[in-house]
């Protein structure tokens, strides 16, 4: 990979770690329901009008959109709204690892490996020693949201395998066209017209500024860099990257939140990374033991 390539990677890490400190700090001024709803409705306009329909069938469009963009966030923005810390989020979405390989044999017929088993017995471990310290700095109900939302990244993932080979530029731009409407009705729904109203008329600098960056930078930049990535590299190439948006998420929450874990929970989440580490990097490794052998 090429300087230039791996400063390129870094950046999407910076961007989507960041990017739950920024939803935390958009969530102080705009309820969850709306604020997903302007997430991508921005995302989508005007970039559908410049970035060509990619050739998917609709039901898979729907099915994409539903999953990994308005399942994931309405569970995410809900969850960090209750109560869910910004380092923590980042860090239980990464279970989103470990439900697309369990949807991928559930669904899709995709053997389980034994290194795949054992960093998921790592990193439940992990996510338990989380999940038990529920009064601390979190609570449970953020905690169990965070996970459903790693859940629908998963299924989304699964769509996508099923979609094939296509620009994942106007996947995301085009999907972003369908959230805002089941977005809008939970959020009449759950929030109430008065709500919505009172948000938007008194919306600051600091909710206008999450959101455009929620928009433009955590999902236009950062979906269009990846994906470049993503068509130059292998895919063994580009996901250890993946493993350093906890990380920025961990400090970026301390340093501007000021959030504090506990010292069960500094454990799980280092459980959790050895987890991800043994499944994204075990291959890599038994091969390079294999040629020390021979």
């Amino acid at each position: 990979m090429s300087p230039k390539d791996y400063l390129l990677a870094l950046v999407v890490v910076v961007a989507w770690g960041v990017n739950f400190v920024v939803i935390k700090v958009g969530l102080h001024g705009v309820p969850p329901m709306l604020l997903g709803a302007l997430r991508f409705a921005l995302a989508a306009v005007p970039a559908v009008f410049f970035v060509k329909r990619p050739r998917v069938p609709l039901r898979w469009l729907f099915a994409y959109a539903l999953t990994i963009s308005f399942g994931q966030f309405a569970f995410l923005f809900s969850a960090m709204y209750v109560g869910m810390p910004a380092g923590l989020a980042s860090l239980v979405l990464q279970a989103q690892a470990f439900f697309t390989l369990a949807f991928a044999w559930l669904f899709l017929r995709e053997p389980l490996r034994p290194r795949t088993i054992l960093g998921l017995v790592v990193a439940a471990a992990g996510l338990a020693l989380i999940g038990a310290q529920g009064g601390h700095s979190m609570t449970l109900a953020g905690f169990v949201m965070t996970l459903c939302a790693a859940a629908s990244w998963a299924l989304g993932n699964i769509v996508t395998k099923k979609i094939g080979r296509v620009d994942l530029v106007g996947l995301v731009v085009w999907a972003s066209l369908i959230p805002p409407l089941p977005f809008l009705a939970l959020s009449y729904a759950l929030e109430g017209p008065q709500r919505i109203a009172t948000a938007l008329a008194g919306i600051g600098l600091t909710s206008i500024g999450a959101i455009l960056y929620l928009a433009f930078i955590a999902t236009l930049i950062g979906y269009s860099l990846w994906s470049r990535l993503l068509s130059r590299y292998s895919a063994g190439q580009v996901a250890p990257f993946s493993l350093l948006v906890p990380v920025v998420g961990l400090a970026s929450a301390l340093l501007l939140l000021g959030e504090q874990l506990s010292a069960i929970q500094y454990g799980g989440a280092a459980l959790v990374m050895l987890g991800l580490i043994i499944n994204v990097s075990g291959a890599w490794f038994a091969q390079r033991v294999s040629r020390l052998r021979s």
